[in-house]
């Protein structure tokens, strides 16, 4: 058994400290983000980190910074053999690093070297990659470039979201911690380095990264919008008001062909019962089956269309302009 120091925030690190709990690990702490203002009524509400090591008896620790002197030296006092990190949200300094005897290893939802950053899980989808996966890594300074320890690939479904995939590699990212830790503390873990040359990035998301371009083809698209579920999602504008689009699939080639010929990009094709066809790029269709207007509930095709009818010829546009 080693002591650990776990830091992680969001709920992608919640089966990663249960998993070292369930397994017989000492976590001597658990460091995650200070509490938040959420929800319409602002009140402070603690991350799910700290919700579940609460639940464990596992003290917390919520520094403003990591490299606060303070923090430095309840670090210290817990004589850590391990440092594990999974989501925890900011960079950690070199003291806190090599604070502990063995070092500090990170739970990656990525196959390193590609998709290094903050939202690698998202990054994947939008892209269209087939497969992602868990790396266990050796953190250093350099972001996610420390050498490989261990790593599990995970098929990317055809309709899986970035929710669905980063549910999964939670799951997949905890198993593979135990075995990790257990090779580290047995002295058998084997390095490998990164081929930093291969190396992506995947920085973290703002609500541009939304914004739909109609221009690129029905597939990039629907990636975008798998990819940005639950947030921030992929978003056009129709007549002046925001749509999140939320479940779309693309039109075979014969439908799109006879749907498209002199449609321009972010045409609206078809626009009745369950049927809300746009004209995409290089002569796609994408088909949409989930909206949600901008502050109101998400609804299907049919439910949108029956409630607020689309008068043809209409388009959505990658601005708030008028269509």
């Amino acid at each position: 058994m080693v002591t650990i120091v776990f830091f992680g925030t969001p709920p992608f690190a919640v089966p990663s400290l249960e998993r070292l709990v369930a397994g017989g690990e000492r976590v001597a702490a658990a460091v995650t983000q200070p509490d938040r203002r959420r929800g319409r009524g602002q009140r402070l509400q603690p991350s799910a980190v700290k919700s579940a090591a609460l639940a464990h008896g596992i003290p917390v620790l919520q520094p403003a910074r990591a490299s606060d002197p303070a923090f430095l030296a309840q670090l210290s006092a817990l004589q850590p053999d391990l440092g594990v990190v999974a989501a925890y949200g900011k960079m950690l300094p070199d003291s806190v690093l090599h604070a502990p005897r063995l070092g500090t290893i990170n739970v990656h939802a990525s196959l390193l070297p590609k998709y290094r950053g903050a939202a690698p899980v998202h990054r994947a989808i939008m892209a269209g990659e087939r497969e992602t996966g868990i790396t266990m890594i050796r953190l250093v300074r350099q972001m996610d470039a420390g050498p490989m320890l261990a790593r599990v690939v995970h098929p990317i479904g055809e309709d899986e979201t970035s929710e669905m995939a980063e549910r999964a590699l939670a799951a997949l990212g905890a198993d593979l911690l135990l075995t990790t830790v257990a090779a580290l503390a047995s002295g058998q873990a084997i390095e490998e380095e990164q081929d930093h040359a291969r190396a992506t990035l995947a920085p973290r998301l703002t609500r541009e990264d939304g914004r739909v371009d109609w221009a690129q083809p029905a597939d990039t698209v629907r990636n975008l919008i798998r990819g940005l579920h639950p947030w921030p999602h992929a978003y056009t504008f129709l007549h002046g008001t925001r749509y999140l689009l939320l479940r779309a699939t693309v039109a075979s080639r014969a439908e799109a062909e006879r749907l498209t010929a002199p449609a321009p990009v972010g045409t609206i094709i078809e626009a009745h019962g369950d049927r809300l066809h746009l004209a995409c790029g290089e002569k796609t269709v994408l088909a949409l089956h989930e909206v949600q207007p901008e502050g109101r509930k998400r609804l299907s095709t049919r439910a949108f269309l029956a409630g607020r009818p689309i008068a043809l010829p209409a388009a959505f546009q990658s601005g708030a302009g008028p269509a």
